[in-house]
Parts: structure tokens; sequence; C-alpha cells
């Protein structure tokens, strides 16, 4: 017979994974400001800050609160304004990424 994991136990699993890396076309940000209707407001590594929106796949499963560590895709017509939300790290995964000094917020 199988064990069941608990919320707890799958918290702890997810952030023990190594942070997915932002390849080309992909920066880094931290939420500053929730505006409602899945729209955001995300301070990115490049020195942008930019109005991000949670597509449809992310929005029904992942939360996204003020000070989360997210990946964002840019538009490409309006590359320094605005942009996509393509991930979210676990608060482990963020730690990683600080201290491989891809984050310096």
């Amino acid at each position: 017979m199988r064990k069941k994991k608990g919320r707890a136990a799958e918290k702890l699993a997810t952030e023990a994974r190594k942070p997915r890396l932002p390849v080309e076309g992909e920066v880094l940000g931290i939420v500053i400001q929730l505006l409602g209707h899945d729209r955001l407001r995300v301070k990115c590594v490049d020195g942008y800050t930019r109005l991000c929106r949670i597509p449809g796949r992310i929005r029904k499963r992942v939360w996204i609160r003020e000070g989360d560590v997210v990946l964002v895709s840019p538009w490409d017509f309006q590359f320094e304004t605005r942009g996509d939300v393509i991930w979210r790290y676990a608060r482990g995964q963020a730690e990683q990424l600080k201290r491989r000094g891809l984050i310096s917020f």
C-alpha cells in the first residue's frame, strides 16, 4: 500500500529541486505590485519595470504574491514595458538563485 504525501512534503520536494534558469529571451524579476485582472508589476534584473500578465496555464495552478521571484518573457514589440510571467520560483529556489548571483535585489 502506497503512503500518500501531504502538502508539506510535496512543498519541500519542490523547493529542493534545481531552479529553472533563464534562457535567451527570458529575465528574472521580483513582483513589486499586484494590479488585479491577472496583471502585476515586476522589477526585472535588466533594469526595466514591466507590466506583466499571468497566462491562463499559470493563473489556474500557481498563486503569485508580492515579493515572489518570477521568470518573465518580455514581449517582442514592447520589450521595455510589457511581458508574460512564465514561472514562479519557490522560496528555496529563489534563495539558490540569490546565492548564484543571478538576482541582486
